[in-house]
């Protein structure tokens, strides 16, 4: 079962006069979650610029990823973008704050595009994938596309983005290789 909600997940912290300990990841309580993905791949990126934006990205079939994602240096913005052809929710999306201090992490299934934007400088985010990395199934909707109408935190710079993220395709020219499952998105909640 591949879950088709996006989920936000507070991981419990355990502190004393040393620091704190968490468990980061755990197949128990992701099932409990309504989580049921093997994660293959572990990924981390660093981005040393405040409004930084990476996405919105998705990979698609054979090789479609699942997302969890966490901030394990500073914070961010994280959205989730549901792109599951005949979806009621088709466009809509999601958006959750993580940050490093507080341990929150995103559940992005397969079926969403999924992207961030850096809320300070030297960030690092790392996420694990349900799929390896196939750079043929890659893809992505431009961040900006107004249809979706993120309203991005940016700074007064505007947003740092990589080439390939420039050029990505509109929603009203993207034509998506996900179905819809039936389950619509909904607001976040804690898991």
């Amino acid at each position: 079962m591949n879950l088709a909600s996006v989920v936000l997940i507070k991981a419990l912290r355990f502190g004393d006069a040393r620091g704190w300990f968490c468990e980061t990841y755990s197949e128990r309580s992701a099932e409990s979650a309504g989580i049921d993905v093997r994660f293959v791949q572990d990924n981390q990126s660093f981005s040393a610029s405040v409004g930084t934006v990476r996405g919105l990205h998705f990979q698609r079939a054979p090789h479609a990823q699942a997302k969890l994602v966490r901030c394990v240096r500073g914070s961010i913005m994280d959205y989730a973008v549901d792109i599951r052809r005949g979806s009621p929710t088709y466009g809509k999306w999601v958006g959750a704050k993580l940050t490093a201090e507080g341990g929150e992490q995103l559940y992005v299934p397969v079926g969403f595009a999924h992207g961030f934007v850096t809320l300070e400088a030297d960030v690092e985010v790392a996420y694990k994938v349900s799929d390896f990395y196939a750079p043929d199934c890659d893809g992505g909707i431009v961040w900006n596309d107004p249809t979706i109408g993120i309203d991005w935190p940016l700074p007064s710079g505007g947003a740092v983005l990589s080439d390939k993220d420039k050029v990505l395709p509109t929603l009203a020219s993207f034509e998506s290789p996900f179905n819809y499952d039936g389950v619509p998105l909904q607001p976040l909640t804690s898991a």
